[in-house]
């Protein structure tokens, strides 16, 4: 039986001092119980001696210090995971808000799980079909590979998003594959358009969500992402599932850790961020991977918008520490129309090279994804030279590379955002768009593959 206690000192806003504890964990569950009877669930802080510090996850408004009292549960926060998760709906806190049953749990799993051990760590190697071109084609996702979204405000990734958990399939191979999807500090009218996007496409079949909507409180914020891995480590490691795990938004994620670390009294680091947000992040990125021995897989695509589209910025900065690259969203595409607005240039797949080829996607792919990076740049470059001095003052060649550009973004990069090219329509594009070249000018394809793919037009 949890021992209660009386000894509230005091409560400033979120954050609540109980007195002369003993037996208490950091990180340790408690139980509010006001005067009335209602209850509300706080969370430890920090232990000084006798004294806990704790963080309420509801509201303190109505808490009377005297006649309150204080359970701690003995447990840290946990998570019942069950395969019955699959095409439920789960708040932050792993409650089922879509109206279906509670879940009748296999085992009950700590959240704050561990990353994983280097050395337990397998290769990535497969090949994941997003069924996006400029990723399946340029900046290819591997299996156990963490490949982070840099966006910016009010650029369409919760579409991408959306598109790349309802169509991403591991090709070749019948093994289960399931999506978890955590949204983190969402508007409601956001959290409606994922779930009814995965609804009509039936991809929910397959799929945990795990929605944190802006006016939850910001504790539950923490919690929503180790929800989500908590579920994909169980699906992936003990079910031997393929999970695509997809988070959004990291930036409410570090939002949320900066409003708590300043309850805190904490010293701030770099624009009022934690000391410790690296740590932080990687806690949840390593949980990512594949295990030695073990058939099932986690592979992470977290999302954030870069604050003023700057990718100095803490949050961008740090996630591109720890992960294997980034797709970058381009504000110039946007305007232009493009879906989606993927800028493949600064964007980078660590991992690509062990994940394409012959057995995997197809042996002329690494050779025309050189090319089309190549060409691409050429074309921005005549593009950009055309802007300053007219296109009088390109030659012949350069005109091709600038017409090659437009053609890249209107029919490579935008394909919409309902559209699911496989990677052979992928290469096929690619090769269709090379062709407007000479074949003198495709210096980094071997000429087996030029004799076998390409067509001059």
């Amino acid at each position: 039986m949890p021992k209660e206690y009386r000894t509230i000192e005091e409560v400033a806003g979120p954050l609540m001092l109980v007195r002369g504890v003993s037996g208490v964990a950091y990180d340790e569950l408690g139980e509010i119980e006001l005067a009335d009877g209602e209850k509300r669930r706080c969370k430890v802080l920090e232990i000084d001696g006798g004294n806990a510090l704790v963080q309420l996850f509801e509201s303190s408004t109505g808490l009377n210090l005297e006649s309150s009292k204080v359970r701690f549960l003995g447990r840290s926060m946990e998570l019942g995971v069950s395969e019955d998760m699959l095409s439920r709906v789960f708040d932050g806190m792993g409650r089922p808000i879509d109206g279906g049953p509670e879940i009748l749990p296999d085992e009950r799993r700590d959240i704050n799980g561990l990353a994983m051990n280097p050395a337990a760590r397998e290769y990535p190697a497969e090949f994941i079909q997003t069924g996006v071109s400029a990723i399946d084609g340029l900046n290819t996702l591997v299996r156990g590979q963490k490949l982070p979204i840099f966006s910016g405000s009010g650029l369409p990734h919760a579409q991408l998003a959306a598109q790349i958990a309802r169509q991403a399939k591991v090709i070749g191979t019948d093994e289960p594959f399931a999506v978890v999807f955590a949204a983190m500090g969402i508007t409601f009218d956001e959290s409606n358009y994922f779930i009814q996007s995965f609804k009509e496409t039936g991809a929910i079949d397959r799929a945990v969500l795990f929605i944190n909507l802006a006016n939850d409180p910001a504790v539950e914020r923490i919690s929503t992402p180790r929800m989500a891995l908590t579920a994909a480590e169980y699906l992936a490691f003990e079910k031997g599932m393929h999970v695509l795990v997809i988070m959004t938004d990291i930036t409410n994620y570090a939002d949320a850790l900066r409003e708590i670390s300043a309850a805190r009294k904490e010293v701030p680091g770099r624009r009022g961020y934690p000391g410790y947000m690296y740590t932080d992040l990687a806690s949840l990125y390593e949980r990512a991977g594949r295990q030695k021995g073990k058939p099932g897989s986690i592979t992470l695509i977290p999302i954030l918008s870069m604050p003023e589209d700057d990718k100095t910025h803490p949050i961008p900065d740090l996630t591109g520490y720890i992960t294997e690259g980034q797709i970058i969203l381009s504000r110039e595409l946007y305007r232009k129309g493009l879906e989606p607005p993927i800028d493949v240039l600064p964007s980078l797949s660590r991992l690509k090279d062990k994940g394409i080829g012959k057995g995997k996607t197809r042996e002329d792919h690494a050779d025309t994804m050189n090319q089309l990076f190549a060409a691409y740049s050429r074309g921005k470059d005549a593009k950009e030279l055309a802007v300053i001095l007219g296109d009088a003052a390109l030659t012949d060649i350069e005109k091709l590379y600038a017409k090659f550009a437009d053609a890249f973004e209107n029919e490579y990069v935008n394909q919409g955002y309902r559209t699911n090219r496989s990677i052979e329509e992928t290469l096929s594009i690619g090769w269709k768009l090379l062709s407007i070249l000479p074949r003198t000018e495709l210096k980094r394809i071997k000429d087996q593959y030029l004799d076998e793919y390409y067509v001059q037009q």
